[in-house]
């Protein structure tokens, strides 16, 4: 009740653009990007976001942006393949990694998979990766191995990335901003090594909020161009939530789809799954 802003009986988070070293917004006071998803409690805290009458919320989300960047700018023809094909990149890599057919894929080793997808990006380590799937060490390093076998640009990524931190002190997103990287060049190997997986994981996240934040720009710009009653409420990470009266839906929705996906071109398409409901547990 204490969070609720008086003047207009809603609760309001605060953003910063300055915070986080990889330039993506951070919420606080309070935190919504933070809320679990799948947990009962974070869906009853969810359902207590609720639209105005006569209105919606929409959430648009990207779908897998850090690996697409990845895929774009690691070079990496095996995964745009996979993904101009519009394949489950997990899938396949469950496929490809344990070395079982598209078809056999169970949902455990799909899970397995995304694990390792999304590890690489942070710069895993092997026992990083056996506490997450409760694996051994041994088994989890044969999982990496092996998949720097089946991509071996992304270890060349890596690499590129660390030299590029040590000689200049920073890296590059997609756009060109830069992300320093404190430590990169330090004797102490804990902070060294957290400094390196800062220099890999740097370009993939910062080049996202990069996106998400020229969408932004646009979407505001677009919606008083064409008058529309939709105004974004909340950015959470990949996802944009919006709320926007009934009657404009069917224009806006659309709208915004579109060019989120179409803000920047990659060697790869860059998609976005689109949710409506009355409430954010819904969409």
């Amino acid at each position: 009740m204490k969070q609720i802003n008086p003047k207009t009986g809603r609760v309001h988070t605060s953003y910063a653009m300055a915070v986080t070293s990889t330039g993506r917004l951070a919420s606080s006071d309070p935190n919504l990007q933070n809320i679990p998803i799948r947990s009962e409690e974070g869906k009853k805290i969810r359902s207590a976001f609720i639209a105005a009458p006569g209105k919606k919320l929409l959430a648009v989300d990207y779908s897998q942006i850090e690996l697409r960047l990845l895929a774009h700018m690691a070079g990496l023809p095996e995964l745009q393949k996979a993904f101009r094909e519009n394949q489950d990149i997990h899938t396949q890599t469950a496929s490809q990694v344990f070395n079982v057919p598209l078809d056999q894929v169970t949902s455990e080793l799909r899970q397995r998979a995304k694990a390792i997808n999304f590890g690489i990006i942070y710069g895993i380590s092997p026992f990083g990766l056996a506490k997450q799937l409760g694996i051994s060490r041994e088994s989890a390093a044969h999982h990496i191995e092996t998949y720097f076998k089946l991509y071996p640009g992304i270890q060349d990524y890596m690499e590129r990335m660390k030299a590029e931190a040590r000689e200049k002190g920073y890296v590059t997103t997609l756009l060109g901003r830069r992300c320093f990287i404190q430590d990169i060049n330090t004797k102490d190997p804990v902070r060294k090594n957290f400094a390196e997986r800062q220099a890999i994981n740097a370009p993939l996240q910062g080049g996202n909020a990069d996106i998400i934040k020229k969408a932004m720009i646009k979407l505001d710009r677009l919606f008083k161009e064409q008058r529309l009653a939709a105004h974004m409420l909340l950015q959470v990470h990949d996802e944009l939530i919006f709320e926007i009266e009934e009657k404009d839906l069917d224009k806006a929705t659309p709208l915004i789809v579109n060019t989120m996906q179409s803000i920047v071109q990659l060697s790869v398409p860059l998609v976005v799954e689109a949710n409506v409901g009355s409430n954010w547990a819904e969409v």
